[in-house]
């Protein structure tokens, strides 16, 4: 009978071969014990916290059309590039039999991420609608606290990796539920002020609408550091 090897055929001449590194990595593979599902969640975060970047760098430039057309572009294709993000991830899970994560918590990790760059591109197609210079210094506000929030995110993703203990992260988990529950009252107080002014009603329901789409972003990044939060709380 013919012997078959478990390696492919050459792997045994080459230079510093370990046959016991081999397996280990051979069984990595085999399980999902590889590093691909964070990497892939590291680059979700990254391609969301990118969203906000170039929402953040229109805020001066609002009166501008050609920034603002500009804006709406670089947004649709960042959006594209988290998509395929997403779906990467969708095809790992269904092809990977043990995850170093729950299937759930990365699923659940997963969309939560890619509703922010969803959400901003939405933004960025009704700033070409309607010019909101007048109300660039709000927006300013709120794209800066969007930016804090998936900073505090991207960094609690990027601990996974290590496996931390719930202490590791409880400050960062704060300052995200302190974010988010400022900008839930910085927005109250920007529709006091709007329904309180002199302005049309329908200017009135467009800047309403990009106040909320801006805060439920924020609300998005609370939704994924409350997802890593229970992971790190499963694993300690």
């Amino acid at each position: 009978m013919k012997k078959v090897s478990f390696f492919p055929i050459g792997l045994y001449t080459k230079p510093g071969f370990s046959l016991k590194h081999a397996a280990m990595n051979f069984l990595k593979r085999l399980l999902g014990r590889d590093d691909k599902f964070f990497d892939l969640l590291e680059s979700s975060v990254d391609e969301a916290k990118n969203s906000a970047i170039i929402l953040g760098k229109l805020m001066p430039r609002l009166s501008e059309e050609r920034a603002v057309v500009e804006t709406v572009e670089q947004l649709a294709q960042n959006r594209r590039k988290h998509k395929r993000i997403t779906q990467d991830i969708t095809k790992q899970l269904c092809r990977t039999f043990v995850t170093p994560l729950d299937r759930e918590d990365i699923e659940a990790l997963s969309n939560s991420l890619g509703r922010i760059p969803k959400g901003l591109e939405k933004i960025g197609e009704r700033l070409v609608i309607c010019s909101l210079n007048d109300h660039s210094e709000s927006l300013a506000k709120q794209v800066v606290m969007l930016e804090q929030a998936i900073a505090i995110v991207a960094t609690m993703i990027k601990s996974l990796r290590r496996h931390p203990h719930v202490e590791e992260i409880e400050d960062d988990y704060g300052q995200l539920q302190a974010l988010e529950g400022d900008a839930d009252r910085y927005m109250l107080a920007l529709l006091r002020e709007l329904f309180g002014g002199q302005a049309e009603a329908k200017n009135v329901v467009f800047i309403k609408e990009i106040y909320e789409l801006l805060e439920k972003a924020i609300d998005r990044c609370r939704d994924a550091g409350n997802v890593v939060f229970q992971v790190v709380l499963k694993y300690s």
